[in-house]
C-alpha cells in the first residue's frame, strides 16, 4: 500500500483535531452557564501540551468555540440558564419550552445560527477591508448606537408604568455592571486568562431568577408538541440579519462582547412586545424572533471575531485570544482555512442542535423539576466561584436579587443586559 503524502497526512490530523473540537464544543455548550469565551480561554491554557501542530490545535478552539455558539442555546431554552451571549433572548425561548414548542425553538434557534453563517462567511473578508478603513467612526458612533437600541427596548413595553420600570431595572443592572465587572477576581479556580465576572453576573441576572420560581413549584417542563416552524420566512430572514449586523459591530469593536450583539440584534427585530399571546402572532411570534436572532448574533460574532483575527490580527473574542495564544501571537493559520473550518463546524452544529436539543428536553421533562432546579442552581453557584472566587459568589448573590425584579414589574428581562450595555457605551466614550 502507498502511503499518502505528507498534506495528506496533515488533513486527516486537522480533520480529527476539528472533530474533537466539535465534541468538545457540544459538551461544554450543554453546560448551563458556561460561556464560550471562557471554554476559549481555558483551551488556550491546555493549548501548549496538546500533541500536535498549531494549525490543528488551532482548528480545534475554532471548531469548539463555533459549535459551542449553536449548543449553548440548549440550556438557555430548556432550563432558562443562559450565558452572556444568550441572555437576551434566554427567557423568550424558555417562555415557548413552557408552552410546549419546545423543538420549534430548537429548530428556530439552528435556523437562526444556520443563516447568519450563509450570511456572514462571505462577508467576513470584504467586511474585514472596510471596517479596517472606518474604525474610528464606528467606535465614535457605539455609544449612541447602544443607547438608541435600549431606547427602542424600553419603548417596546406597552404601558407607561412599564417603561419606567423598565428603565429602573435598566439602571439597577448599570449600577451592579459598573461596580462588579472590573471588580477582583480572588480565589478563582481557572486561570487569570479565563477568569471573569461575567458568569456569575448573567447566571445570577438571568438564570438564578428561573430556578428560584421553578423550586416554587412554577416552570415545569410539560410534554412537548410536534409542530413545524410557525414564523414566516421573512420575518425569520430578517431577525437573522439583524443577528448579523449585531455580531457584526461587536466582531469588529474593541471591548464589545456577544451578549451587546444580542441586544443589537433585538433591535432590528421589532414585533409586538406588548401583544396576548397567540399561536401564531402577538407575544409568541416575537419570542420567536428573538430566538432567531439572538442565536444568529452569537454565531455572526465568532465567524466575525475569527476574520478579524486573520484579516486584521485584532483579538475580538476568547476564541480570537485563544487562537492567538497557539499561534504565537497571531492566527495559526490563514482566512481561507479558518473560513472552512467555520462552515464545516456550523455545518454539524446545524444537525447537533435539534438531534442533541430534543434529547436535552426530554431528559429534562423527564427528572423532578425541583431537584433538577436546585442542582442547576448550586452548578451556577459552584461555577460562579470558579470563575471569579469569592467576589463572584457575592456578585452572583446580588445579580439574583436584581434578577427577580422585572417579572414581578412585569417588563422583560431584556432590559437587564444594562449590566453589560451601560459600562461598554462610557467606557466607548472614552
Amino acid at each position: 500500500m502507498v502511503a499518502p503524502p505528507p498534506s495528506a497526512d496533515a488533513a486527516l490530523l486537522t480533520l480529527g483535531f476539528v472533530a474533537g473540537g466539535i465534541c468538545l464544543g457540544t459538551a461544554s455548550g450543554l453546560i448551563p452557564g458556561l460561556h464560550v469565551n471562557a471554554l476559549a480561554l481555558l483551551l488556550a491554557a491546555a493549548a501548549p501540551t496538546l500533541p500536535g501542530p498549531p494549525a490543528a490545535v488551532g482548528a480545534a478552539v475554532l471548531a469548539a468555540g463555533v459549535v459551542h455558539t449553536f449548543l449553548d442555546v440548549v440550556p438557555a431554552l430548556v432550563l432558562g440558564v443562559p450565558d452572556a451571549a444568550t441572555a437576551a433572548g434566554s427567557l423568550p425561548g424558555h417562555r415557548l419550552v413552557l408552552a410546549g414548542r419546545g423543538k420549534e425553538a430548537l429548530r428556530l434557534s439552528a435556523l437562526g445560527s444556520g443563516a447568519a453563517v450563509a450570511v456572514a462567511v462571505p462577508l467576513s473578508l470584504p467586511l474585514s477591508t472596510l471596517v479596517a478603513a472606518g474604525r474610528t467612526e464606528l467606535n465614535a458612533a457605539l455609544p449612541f448606537l447602544l443607547a438608541a437600541v435600549v431606547c427602542l427596548l424600553v419603548a417596546a413595553e406597552p404601558t407607561w408604568r412599564r417603561r419606567l420600570a423598565a428603565v429602573g431595572c435598566f439602571g439597577l443592572a448599570a449600577a451592579l455592571g459598573f461596580l462588579a465587572l472590573d471588580a477582583p477576581t480572588a480565589g478563582a479556580l481557572v486561570p487569570d486568562a479565563a477568569a471573569s465576572m461575567l458568569a456569575p453576573l448573567f447566571a445570577g441576572l438571568f438564570g438564578a431568577p428561573v430556578l428560584v420560581d421553578a423550586l416554587s413549584g412554577r416552570g415545569a417542563i410539560p410534554p412537548q408538541v410536534e409542530r413545524g416552524v410557525a414564523l414566516p420566512p421573512r420575518t425569520t430572514l430578517r431577525a437573522a440579519l439583524s443577528g448579523v449586523g449585531g455580531g457584526a459591530l461587536v466582531g469588529y469593536l474593541p471591548g464589545v462582547s456577544a451578549g451587546v450583539a444580542t441586544v443589537l440584534a433585538l433591535g432590528g427585530v421589532g414585533g409586538e412586545t406588548g401583544a396576548e399571546a397567540t399561536p401564531h402572532g402577538g407575544r409568541e411570534r416575537t419570542d420567536r424572533a428573538y430566538v432567531v436572532a439572538t442565536s444568529g448574533a452569537d454565531t455572526a460574532t465568532a465567524v466575525f471575531a475569527a476574520t478579524a483575527l486573520t484579516v486584521l490580527g485584532d483579538e475580538r473574542s476568547g476564541v480570537a485570544v485563544a487562537l492567538s495564544a497557539v499561534g504565537g501571537g497571531g492566527s495559526p493559520f490563514g482566512s481561507v482555512p479558518a473560513l472552512a473550518v467555520v462552515v464545516f463546524a456550523a455545518g454539524v452544529g446545524t444537525a447537533l442542535v435539534p438531534l442533541a436539543g430534543d434529547r436535552y428536553l426530554a431528559a429534562v421533562g423527564r427528572l423532578p423539576h425541583r431537584p433538577l432546579s436546585l442542582a442547576v442552581l448550586v452548578l451556577l453557584w459552584v461555577l460562579s466561584a470558579g470563575f471569579a472566587g469569592w467576589p463572584g459568589l457575592c456578585a452572583f448573590a446580588v445579580a439574583a436579587l436584581v434578577g427577580l425584579a422585572p417579572p414581578r414589574l412585569g417588563v422583560r428581562r431584556v432590559h437587564l443586559m444594562g449590566v453589560l450595555l451601560a459600562p461598554v457605551a462610557v467606557g466607548s466614550l472614552g
